[in-house]
């Protein structure tokens, strides 16, 4: 993967010169066919050592760094809201490249990640932990951003599955929407929306409330989101202002 050229957080990734050995798993006693396959997969995917040799949070690190260094979507000085940051992957790459981590240019961007799950402390990011669909977690969300607005809003939010294809789906097109919705809602003109979807339909309301917010709209799928995966993230930038119905209060 490339390095990430000009001001901020500079991650090497796989391919870094170092070879990755196959590691076979076998299925242990206590070990199902399908927790075998998951670790063998872990094992030897070569994202997951990078983030171990780079201290990075988790894999997902890269696919927010892949994508940036294709659009350019995070620059210094920006205030970035990341939903759904828990380990922190995101919000390490956005504290890096927004330069609010100590350092050169340090205290010019703002990063502020939520997840009702717990996320521990990151140089640069102010931790909110709380479920995001909380009747209050907007406003707390709004009281923590520098002025009430922000410049970016990623959401790598995923509902916990069920097992049911359909319904899993559903859950997940369910969070992108409030997500886009609260997007909306706090984005400074010019701005930039981000927000992991799953292939399988249902994403026209999505879809049209993007479209008609930002000029341009788009599904990208970083090298780093693993091919036999469904999940694609929707990039929105160029923010318009408020273009929701009238009518609509959410």
């Amino acid at each position: 993967m490339t390095k990430k050229s000009g001001g901020g957080g500079r991650v090497q990734g796989p391919g870094g010169g170092q070879r990755q050995l196959h590691t076979r798993v076998k299925t242990a006693r206590r070990r199902t066919a399908s927790s075998a396959r998951w670790l063998q997969r872990q094992l030897n995917d070569p994202y997951v050592a990078a983030a171990k040799r780079e201290g990075m949070r988790s894999r997902a690190a890269y696919k927010l760094t892949e994508i940036d260094d294709k659009h350019g979507i995070l620059k210094s000085g920006q205030v970035v809201i990341d939903l759904g940051a828990a380990p922190g992957g995101w919000s390490q790459i956005a504290a890096e490249r927004v330069k609010s981590v100590e350092g050169v240019g340090y205290g010019r961007g703002q990063v502020v990640a939520i997840d009702y799950l717990g996320v521990d402390a990151l140089p640069g990011v102010e931790i909110l932990q709380m479920d995001f669909t909380d009747d209050d977690a907007e406003a707390r969300l709004k009281e923590l951003i520098r002025g009430g607005k922000a410049d970016v809003v990623l959401s790598d939010m995923a509902a916990p599955t069920v097992g049911h294809t359909r319904t899993d789906h559903l859950r997940i097109m369910g969070l992108a929407e409030l997500a886009a919705h609260f997007a909306i809602d706090v984005l400074n003109e010019g701005g930039v929306f981000l927000c992991k979807v799953f292939q399988g339909g249902a994403e026209r309301e999505l879809l049209d409330v993007l479209k008609k917010n930002f000029k341009t709209v788009k599904h990208v799928k970083p090298p780093a989101s693993r091919a036999d995966s469904a999940e694609l993230y929707v990039l929105a930038t160029g923010f318009r202002g408020n273009q929701r119905e009238e009518g609509d209060s959410r």
